[in-house]
């Protein structure tokens, strides 16, 4: 195969990135782009030099000459639509968080399992080149055993009205974060360390107006070797987007700081234009993000899944990921509603 042909099935804000991430990708093309609405998907099409752009899935499904659909679209979406291509046979790869809940991400990823065709979960945060170092001095040996990860993603809350309807998306900030966090400390401590009880706090404290969800939350991860992870997540906070991860280990320690740590300040008294994802400014003392796509991963996961349909292989992150992420979640909001540590179920 010469050249993966792509179906972007989306138009909004995760589907931008994942053109951003594809635009230094060898080897492929988007030859179609899917919307609910029109308008949105010609426009979308428009912007991105896109041939094709249609709201019928079924006929955009049926068609043969694609060889990977990607899934951009809301998170009431990815059931239906992973099905659908499930049931056609059609590799796929599907945003964060997999699904709403863990019966929805059990049903996508038996039945990704069953078509014998590719399935990849486009978690970002695994892919963002600073991550993937860290792993790689983990593995060197050059932090010992790994004992606790601290992980923060944080911003002033989503793009999208949709995004703040808990029946929707299935949660508040803590399903809409922690999937990177929790994601980001299975990847530092190992797969083969899994995470066996919860504990979770979370409240609306800000967006009362907003959401009947929690804008707050804190996620404790006990892993089965004894060692912690810390997920710290929030709707709440200004200066756009934070994320960091610290990994602590029994002989060092490592940092990692995407948005917060950047190579470039900037004092400006007038509009600076585009800073930083969710940032509320764009004056003063600001923090500009140079190749944000590359930045948090999204040119490194979509090569990824391109050369794994090019080369007939599994990817690194499948449905498998999605749904562990999806259970750990669920025992997430129950320990949350029951303010005890919680057995996570598979």
């Amino acid at each position: 195969m010469n050249n993966v042909r792509i179906a972007m099935l989306g138009s909004g804000f995760v589907a931008e990135f994942y053109m951003l991430g594809l635009a230094d990708v060898n080897g492929q093309q988007v030859v179609a782009n899917y919307s609910r609405d029109l308008d949105r998907a010609q426009a979308f099409a428009s912007r991105w030099k896109i041939p094709d752009s249609t709201t019928d899935l079924d006929a955009l499904i049926a068609r043969q000459d694609i060889d990977l659909y990607i899934i951009a679209l809301p998170n009431e979406a990815h059931l239906p639509v992973s099905l659908a291509l499930s049931e056609a046979g059609r590799n796929q790869v599907c945003t964060k968080p997999l699904a709403r809940t863990r019966k929805e991400a059990k049903a996508m990823y038996e039945a990704a399992r069953k078509s014998k065709a590719l399935h990849g979960y486009a978690e970002t945060e695994v892919f963002a080149p600073c991550v993937v170092k860290a792993r790689q001095v983990i593995e060197n040996g050059g932090v010992g055993r790994v004992l606790w990860v601290r992980s923060r993603e944080s911003h002033g809350g989503p793009h999208s009205p949709h995004f703040w309807d808990v029946e929707k998306t299935g949660g508040g900030a803590m399903n809409d974060l922690g999937c990177h966090c929790i994601e980001a400390a299975r990847y530092f401590f190992g797969k083969q360390d899994p995470i066996v009880e919860v504990m979770a706090w979370g409240a609306r404290l800000v967006h009362t107006d907003k959401t009947a969800g929690e804008d707050n939350a804190l996620l404790m991860l006990k892993f089965a070797s004894g060692g912690i992870g810390h997920c710290e997540l929030s709707w709440t906070t200004k200066g756009g987007l934070d994320l960091r991860n610290e990994v602590h280990g029994s002989d060092g320690s490592i940092f990692t700081d995407v948005t917060r740590g950047t190579s470039i300040s900037a004092f400006t008294t007038k509009a600076a234009g585009y800073i930083v994802e969710k940032a509320d400014i764009d004056f003063g003392w600001t923090r500009p993000l140079p190749e944000e796509a590359f930045s948090y991963g999204y040119q490194a996961e979509m090569r990824h899944f391109v050369e794994c349909v090019r080369d007939g292989v599994a990817p690194r992150e499948t449905y498998q990921d999605g749904y562990i992420v999806n259970c750990v979640l669920d025992a997430g909001y129950q320990a949350m509603r029951a303010g005890k540590w919680i057995r996570v179920k598979y």
